[in-house]
């Protein structure tokens, strides 16, 4: 009787232990897991820096991890016609919606100051991988979806076309009226002479064409309102090859 009653005791007792033991590795595997699904949560919701570069001459837009500069996507795309061009320079996306129609199923605005330009769907894409647009970036509609669901407000949007930056493949006769980013690089080669004080939009409005007039009295230049090579060169617009 006795040593069954020591058995019982010491069975207890060892019970006891692999509990106490049992319950500490216990925590320790939850406070690990704890740690580890920390980091992992971590590492997936922090938001990549994401950016956009479209290539307006090869009609290919880039959706780029900034802080990598890895190409994340890589979809062909529709550009301006050449009577309506594309704009370039670097924008930001400040308007997201579904408009529906001619803009497709997704329409993601850009903040070019001389107009209304965006990147968009189409009801025509048999038009993707031309000029074929009124100066927006068309997509097929199912890219512009994988796209709209990516890139949030803000994201910044680079177009860039040909050799020559804002200029494209070249100059061309900017003459009242005109819009663009060439308008636009006039604009700040006149302010950093002291003759624009308007604003820098790429319109060529009243304020750029006084601006003008006064540059070429002061250089003994022909007095136009149209600018061409001549200006180009005096204004240190240079085109490298």
């Amino acid at each position: 009787m006795l040593r069954r009653f020591k058995i019982v005791i010491l069975s207890f007792f060892l019970m006891i232990i692999v509990i106490i033991v049992g319950n500490r590795m216990h925590l320790s595997l939850v406070e690990k897991n704890k740690e580890k699904n920390y980091r992992d949560v971590c590492s997936t919701t922090k938001e990549a820096n994401l950016s956009i570069l479209i290539e307006v001459d090869k009609k290919i837009l880039y959706l780029i991890d900034t802080d990598t500069n890895k190409i994340i996507k890589k979809y062909v795309v529709t550009t301006g016609k050449p009577g309506s061009p594309t704009p370039l320079g670097t924008f930001k996306i400040i308007e997201k919606a579904a408009w529906g129609g001619g803009f497709g199923s997704r329409w993601m605005g850009l903040n070019v100051p001389w107009g209304k330009y965006g990147i968009h769907g189409t009801n025509e894409p048999d038009s993707i991988g031309y000029n074929a647009s009124a100066g927006c970036i068309r997509m097929r509609n199912q890219d512009i979806e994988e796209l709209y669901s990516i890139v949030k407000h803000e994201t910044i949007v680079t177009l860039v076309s040909g050799e020559y930056g804002p200029f494209s493949h070249g100059f061309r006769t900017i003459r009242p009226g005109d819009r663009g980013a060439d308008v636009r690089e006039v604009q700040k080669r006149l302010k950093l002479k002291g003759y624009y004080k308007g604003s820098i939009d790429g319109i060529y409005g009243d304020s750029m064409k006084f601006a003008l007039m006064k540059f070429l009295r002061d250089n003994n230049m022909a007095i136009t309102d149209n600018i061409g090579p001549n200006i180009y060169e005096k204004l240190g617009i240079v085109l490298m090859d």
